[in-house]
């Protein structure tokens, strides 16, 4: 047997930080109203799907051409922690649930002491054999608020175990939250910024800009993303593709990405007013902040400042004002998507014909 040569890697010099590069592009102007932004502007995506920047902006121009254009509702807003503590019976855990519920005031209290902005708007819990899970839901002003909810959290839950009988310590996060997961308790609760897109086309639009009318865009809506999701089993969620949009413009305003798991959850709808569309598209956890991790980058500030999220306005309302831009950028690509998929072989020859063109954007 003859000795075999021994392989060893040699070490490579990478840099600590590195960069990924996903192409982005400025599409648009769409134009939106509502009580969280009247505007008009473009908007950016990063994404390697290069369809999607002319099939967004076709919604956008199809904004352009209707009055008051995407009308953005924001309805609530929270970001939750939960955390799990222990009891030895379900009893002594239905107690203690009693006894959190009876300190929200001391809880408030000791919220506000752990930052300039955090603050408790409710407790909610679940108990599980002598599993108790208690879900807090925090005001976090203009910050998304992962790190600011997390850290009441933990002030909390310290106090709690030190003033609440029978209890011990399960688990800082319990999954009850629920962060980056697709679930039920988000989509009935909320978590993050809970946000309607609308809009009203006329009959003539749809026919001429969209190809297509209102009563096909009903029925496959209906045919297709409330039945086919509700074979496949879908959770809170009734859509084609709000993945797409945000995780492209969550990327290029500095979010945490993975976020878009929860807010893609959402439910799109549409119904025939006479030959016109009614569209409209309900995000209820779009989890978006304009300061904290991700921002400080130049491209982010850039982006920000362009969207008018830079603005001296009233704490929270630049994240408000970037959950719209969001919410009415889902809605022009669903708009597009759908209109196109009523027409037989539309939605590959426009995926073909435009990758071919590397992406360039051309209204269709």
């Amino acid at each position: 047997m003859t000795d075999q040569p021994t392989h060893t890697e040699q070490p490579t010099s990478r840099p600590e930080t590195a960069a990924a590069h996903v192409p982005m592009r400025w599409v648009g102007p769409l134009r939106i109203s509502g009580n969280a932004a009247d505007t008009e502007v473009e908007v950016p995506l990063a994404t390697y799907e290069s369809p999607l920047w002319p099939s967004v902006g076709r919604g956008a121009q199809i904004s352009r051409m209707v009055e008051g254009g995407i009308e953005a509702t924001l309805v609530d807003e929270r970001m939750t922690r939960s955390v799990l503590v222990e009891a030895d019976t379900a009893g002594t855990a239905h107690a203690a649930a009693r006894d959190v519920h009876g300190r929200i005031d001391e809880l408030r209290a000791l919220t506000s002491g752990t930052s300039r902005y955090a603050e408790l708007l409710a407790v909610r819990d679940e108990i599980v054999g002598p599993l108790l899970f208690l879900r807090f839901e925090f005001a976090t002003a203009d910050a998304s608020g992962h790190n600011m909810a997390t850290l009441a959290a933990d002030t909390l839950l310290d106090h709690l175990l030190a003033h609440v009988p029978g209890i011990r310590y399960g688990s800082i996060s319990a999954n009850y939250c629920s962060d980056k997961k697709a679930t039920a308790v988000n989509g009935i609760l909320g978590r993050g910024k809970n946000v309607i897109a609308e809009i009203l086309v006329p009959g003539r639009i749809v026919t001429g800009r969209l190809h297509t009318t209102a009563a096909q865009i009903v029925k496959l809506n209906v045919h297709k993303n409330l039945v086919g999701t509700l074979l496949a089993g879908g959770i809170r969620s009734a859509n084609a593709h709000y993945a797409n949009m945000l995780l492209a413009f969550y990327l290029a305003t500095g979010q945490d990405a993975a976020n878009i798991v929860e807010g893609s959850q959402g439910v799109t709808f549409a119904e025939d007013r006479e030959g016109d569309l009614y569209f409209s598209c309900t995000l209820p956890n779009l989890i978006v902040g304009t300061v904290g991790s991700g921002k400080g980058l130049d491209f982010v500030e850039e982006t920000l400042t362009t969207l008018g999220c830079r603005a001296d306005r009233p704490s929270g309302d630049n994240a408000r004002r970037l959950a719209a831009l969001a919410a009415a950028t889902v809605l022009c690509g669903e708009l597009s998507l759908l209109a196109a998929q009523t027409n037989p072989g539309e939605l590959m020859r426009a995926h073909t014909g435009l990758e071919r063109l590397n992406g360039a954007h051309h209204d269709r």
